[in-house]
């Protein structure tokens, strides 16, 4: 029931992403029913690379990738918290425990289990492919519902039919009740343009939990893994309108000579000048946590590391100091307000 739960999730582009026990009831017939989305995200909530990037979730149950803050595939991140689940379920304990928090992440992160001599091996060989710490690898819902044991006994779930009130009402009626009204054709001119404009860039939205999981107390991914070859970032907060921040990379831009692109909330700067890797390429996405207050996410997309480096002490930071409230990271540093 739960895998059908979840599939039943992603297929209308959410991902729970708090998968565990205390979220699944059980009603008098026995019908599961997965709780508290309170951690969950729309499909709408993944970056200009296609993934989610909030470090959230239950320590126990957590993904892999979710703590390596690299990004990860929503669907895939829940498909481990329900081996989790199947774990415990069958065990009566948790696969990754440890009283040191740190060693229990680092078991996640090898996807370091040991099954009791009581789990059957059809059951042994499901779970090492459900908790297999590379996302790219783990097997999907597809292949879970195609299992020889996860068949046993399975009975896809029938919604009940839906009880129609009154037939008599169609789609056009519920339009009609939605359109303007007529008779107050004042009301619906201040409606309109009480509206904002649409900002042409179109910043991605940012929650409490994107920015809790900026905190570094929360970024465990050095534990796992060297992050020599990792490209570079730099992150800023800013009171000002995101219109006003993009106007300085333009201007930053035309002083520099590089190429503009505008995308989904990412301004792509592109250098013309060779450099020793080629061609500085530096991608600035943007995400809105309410009108006056932004961050922006910077990154080298091409070129050499050190170049980059230059660019952003020489050129970028003396450039944004007007627009920037905090920097972030290895860029730290309290800019001037007024």
């Amino acid at each position: 029931q739960l895998i059908e739960a979840v599939d039943f999730c992603h297929s209308r582009g959410v991902y729970h992403r708090d998968i565990k026990p205390e979220n699944l009831l059980l009603d008098e017939n026995g019908n599961l029913k997965v709780s508290d989305f309170g951690l969950s995200a729309p499909c709408e909530s993944q970056r200009q690379d296609g993934l989610l990037h909030t470090t959230c979730g239950t320590p126990a149950y957590v993904a892999p990738e979710v703590i390596n803050k690299k990004g990860y595939v929503g669907a895939k991140a829940d498909i481990w918290s329900c081996g989790v689940v199947l774990f415990v379920l069958m065990a009566g304990y948790l696969p990754f425990h440890d009283a040191n928090l740190m060693e229990m992440y680092r078991k996640i992160s090898k996807g370091d289990f040991k099954c009791p001599q009581w789990f059957p091996h059809e059951v042994r060989k499901l779970l090492s492919k459900i908790l297999d710490p590379n996302p790219n690898s783990r097997i999907g819902i597809d292949k879970i519902m195609d299992n020889n044991w996860f068949k046993k006994g399975f009975k896809r779930f029938e919604p009940p039919p839906i009880s129609r009130i009154n037939s008599s009402v169609t789609m056009k009626d519920i339009q009609a009740a939605f359109e303007p009204s007529e008779m107050y054709p004042e009301a619906e001119a201040a409606s309109a343009a009480a509206k904002p404009p649409i900002s042409p860039l179109k910043p991605a939205s940012f929650n409490a939990f994107d920015i809790i999981s900026l905190s570094k107390g929360f970024d465990l991914s050095n534990l796992f893994e060297n992050h020599a070859n990792q490209r570079p970032q730099a992150r800023f907060t800013s009171t000002k309108p995101v219109a006003a921040i993009m106007s300085k990379f333009e201007e930053l831009a035309s002083t520099e000579q590089f190429k503009v692109e505008t995308n989904n909330g990412v301004v792509k700067l592109q250098g013309n000048k060779e450099g020793r890797k080629g061609q500085l390429a530096i991608d600035a996405e943007f995400f809105e946590v309410t009108p006056s207050f932004s961050f922006v996410e910077v990154k080298k997309a091409a070129g050499d590391t050190l170049e980059y480096q230059e660019f952003c002490d020489h050129d970028l930071k003396p450039s944004l100091k007007d627009v920037v409230w905090v920097w972030h990271g290895n860029m730290q540093q309290q800019s001037q307000t007024a």
